[in-house]
């Protein structure tokens, strides 16, 4: 409660306040986030790509879930997660993060919504650079596009029942892995997955948070701390 830090800050806002303020501020505040992250990503020019779910009730409460049904085309829906071989209910968060752990794009999406569709939004955000992506990812139209459009070299593994099979580099077995590293770090660090919005503008307004939370720590290593940037669990206490 906010009566228990009266004496440690005065004029101290309720938590309602304190949502209303960092929903009105969404915008800026990605624009804060995304400044850190174009410093610290300044001279990177390979990228990781994934998705991961982001479940706001499990699909038994479906029909009961009133959370971003205000808006049709922004209310969750039911979808599949290869990785974990699950079905879900909510959200998918699409991210593109550097080698070095430090996420440059996001976007949230419908849980229906195939991870491939997100490839067509990167023509406007990379340029001459090459991305990572799982077999989630395999397309070549998009492939060819990215390239011709932007010079974007897109390399993902190939199924087994594909032709021309080619083996992939481990230094881009070690990118894609990055990624996953990062969402790991914000599923237990900043539990990313425990959201109790009531609306998808808080919902979204809440994720964005914990990302650009993730994305301070990470800037305060790579240029307060002089440490690597991943090492975020003790940025605070150095």
């Amino acid at each position: 409660m906010n009566s228990e830090y009266l004496n440690d800050f005065e004029n101290l806002i309720s938590r309602r306040q304190y949502n209303d303020r960092r929903k009105l501020l969404f915008e800026k505040t990605e624009t804060v986030r995304k400044s850190m992250a174009e410093r610290i990503n300044n001279q990177a020019d390979i990228f990781a790509i994934d998705s991961m779910p982001l479940e706001i009730c499990k699909i038994s409460r479906e029909k009961r879930n009133k959370m971003g049904k205000e808006s049709q085309h922004h209310s969750p829906d039911k979808g599949y997660c290869a990785s974990q071989k699950k079905y879900f209910y909510g959200y998918k968060l699409h991210s593109v993060c550097s080698a070095a752990g430090v996420i440059q794009s996001l976007d949230l999406t419908k849980a229906s919504v195939h991870d491939v569709h997100y490839l067509k939004d990167l023509k406007e955000l990379f340029g001459n650079c090459m991305i990572i992506g799982d077999k989630g990812y395999i397309s070549r139209q998009q492939q060819i596009n990215l390239f011709e459009t932007a010079g974007i070299e897109l390399e993902v593994p190939m199924r087994s029942n594909q032709k021309e099979q080619k083996p992939t580099m481990w230094i881009l077995k070690k990118v894609r892995k990055r990624i996953e590293t990062v969402f790991s770090q914000l599923c237990d660090q900043f539990m990313i997955q425990r959201n109790y919005a009531k609306s998808f503008t808080g919902f979204k307004s809440r994720v964005l948070a914990k990302v650009t939370a993730l994305t301070v720590l990470q800037f305060l290593n790579k240029f307060i701390n002089n440490k690597p940037v991943g090492r975020v669990k003790n940025t605070l206490a150095d």
